[in-house]
């Protein structure tokens, strides 16, 4: 019955496992069946009698594959370790890789054609964006929409631009000016000195009458440049450390 048939089987596979084995063999079964009570003597007259059914193999069908026209290469075999009824490995070309990005053009023409079409690409756009968000002008009159032009806005005084330094040119003079006011500090700090240690010049500077003080200051003020965009930018003294 079906039953004993399971049973020998589960015994079968105890028997060989307890063994450290993986595959039963003849005598996990014969054990198993002296184990259940059954008389393994009369196994070979009952497989000899006469009146006994042969079943036969089941037909074999033939199972879809895979046509010859789509198999690229040969298939692997199936290592020792691995058992004959599992599936097989597939294409060899399904290992191979192919990759996705392309080696950087280092070239010195190709890339200069490069940045030639993007800065023309963003002049383009940049165009495009200031004809769509600001007022445009067109070259006919019947017909605004073709060929549309930015808008020209006249400034009211045109030579300002030329007038007013640039930001380099801002950039130099504040160097220049803070290296001649440093230069300067220190000047006037060593004349202070002098003047401190010389009790003549003192009393010399005391001895001029006030007239000459106040031409003095007044030649200075003289002297200031009277524009504001020309006048030298004035920082403030910072500290030196010590």
């Amino acid at each position: 019955s079906l039953e004993n048939i399971t049973e020998i089987g589960r015994c079968a596979k105890a028997y060989c496992e307890h063994t450290a084995r993986s595959v039963p063999t003849l005598s996990d079964a014969v054990l198993t069946l002296i184990e259940m009570g059954f008389n393994v003597d009369t196994l070979p007259v009952y497989a000899k009698r006469s009146q006994r059914m042969v079943i036969t193999a089941p037909p074999v069908t033939n199972a879809p594959g895979t046509p010859k026209s789509l198999s690229a290469g040969q298939k692997r075999t199936h290592p020792s370790h691995i058992p004959s009824h599992l599936p097989e490995f597939p294409d060899p070309h399904t290992y191979i890789k192919t990759p996705t990005f392309r080696e950087p053009v280092s070239d010195y023409q190709v890339l200069r054609e490069k940045a030639a079409s993007q800065r023309r690409d963003v002049e383009r756009a940049l165009t495009r964006f200031m004809a769509k968000t600001g007022e445009t002008q067109s070259l006919f009159k019947d017909d605004v929409t073709a060929f549309p032009l930015i808008a020209a806005r006249p400034s009211v005084i045109p030579y300002l631009s030329a007038l007013l330094p640039s930001e380099l040119e801002l950039q130099s003079l504040e160097e220049t000016d803070s290296s001649e006011q440093d230069d300067q500090t220190d000047s006037e700090n060593a004349a202070g000195n002098i003047n401190s240690d010389d009790p003549g010049a003192d009393k010399q500077n005391s001895m001029l009458p006030p007239s000459a003080v106040v031409s003095s200051a007044k030649a200075n003020e003289d002297n200031m440049i009277d524009n504001p965009y020309l006048r030298p930018v004035k920082k403030p003294k910072v500290r030196r450390k010590k």
